[in-house]
């Protein structure tokens, strides 16, 4: 991301006003290496294929924030590698993590990783290192720490369906679990920052919040949360939920959250009535069935109709409902920003 990109980012986030209506997504595996024709694998494995695939993008839509910009990630498998996780590679489709914990016990014996050292975290770590040069030489910088969320990892480590069974079966398990990887996501995210001095944004990615009813939330996800994004002064403290978002949504603020990603289900003004005026919003049309599988003229209806139905659009960035999704073309995505542009 370039000083102008983010100097505009904290501007919206902070809610003062911008010359042009901005777009943005949240680009990465899912996307970046079949849009740049090459296999998954590949895109995991050869660093200058990473750095090449990012570049191409940053270069084919100058007018869009790619957030968080050259991210360095291994799909799904990023966290679980640290808690031991076999992982299991496929050419052309992104990773798996099999899950560590086979009954609820399990979760007391599972200690926190070392960040520096365990799973593929330093080769995250290494990535970045080995590419500074070559990213700051192209105008860029290291913007974000990044993380799934608490409930996130906990479910790739546990399964799904077994962790939001013991939500309520084994509740103060439950808390000793998401205590330790809380713990690893402070470790992770400060460790991130250590390493490279121009991060001033924390991205935290966590689906399965929006899987529970408000008093979970309040109990096992917002105090969690909140130490994240209170962790270290961040001018943007972005966190992603493509789920249903109506739970979280109203605590948003108290969690430390000032700018929101969310699934598409909800309107931009319902959703800005939830979060209210200090949270900034990435959003929001659908992104596979519109944004991927959808008409130039679907994609501009689309934008045209989120675009006015706002009275105020500051403190937005038009978006997806969610990541950047498999198969978006380049003449989708330039439909996209010539639609906001134009409606804006």
């Amino acid at each position: 991301m370039t000083h102008h990109q983010w100097d505009t980012l904290v501007k919206i986030v902070n809610g003062e006003k911008v010359p042009e209506p901005q777009s943005g997504f949240i680009i990465d595996s899912p996307w970046l290496p079949g849009w740049y024709e090459v296999s998954t694998l590949d895109y995991y494995t050869s660093d200058d294929i990473w750095f090449k695939a990012n570049m191409k993008a940053i270069e084919t839509f100058p007018e869009a924030i790619f957030i968080p910009g050259f991210w360095s990630e291994y799909g799904m498998c990023t966290e679980p590698s640290a808690f031991g996780s076999k992982l299991i590679w496929a050419p052309d489709n992104l990773p798996h993590a099999d899950k560590i914990i086979h009954k609820t016990d399990d979760v007391l014996s599972v200690s926190k990783p070392n960040v520096k050292t365990d799973g593929l975290l330093p080769f995250m770590i290494n990535r970045l290192v080995q590419n500074r040069q070559r990213i700051e030489d192209a105008g860029h910088k290291i913007r974000f720490a990044i993380a799934r969320g608490p409930l996130n990892i906990a479910s790739f480590l546990m399964g799904t369906t077994e962790f939001m069974m013991a939500i309520v079966t084994e509740r103060e398990k439950m808390h000793i679990f998401l205590r330790t990887i809380t713990d690893f996501i402070l470790d992770w995210i400060s460790y991130q920052k250590e390493m490279f001095n121009d991060i001033d944004g924390i991205l935290i990615l966590d689906d399965i919040v929006g899987f529970i009813g408000e008093e979970d939330f309040k109990e096992l996800a917002l105090p969690y949360l909140s130490e994240i994004f209170h962790h270290y002064e961040a001018s943007v403290r972005l966190f992603h939920n493509d789920a249903p978002g109506l739970v979280c949504a109203p605590y948003l603020k108290e969690a430390g959250v000032n700018l929101f990603n969310f699934g598409f289900e909800h309107s931009m003004p319902e959703m800005k009535t939830l979060v209210g005026k200090d949270v900034a919003l990435l959003g929001n049309i659908p992104p596979r069935d519109v944004l991927s599988q959808g008409s130039k003229e679907e994609i501009e209806k689309k934008v045209r109709d989120a675009i006015q139905s706002l009275n105020n659009n500051s403190g937005v960035i038009w978006s997806c409902g969610g990541g950047m999704p498999q198969d978006v073309s380049t003449e989708n995505i330039s439909a996209f920003i010539d639609a906001v542009h134009k409606f804006g």
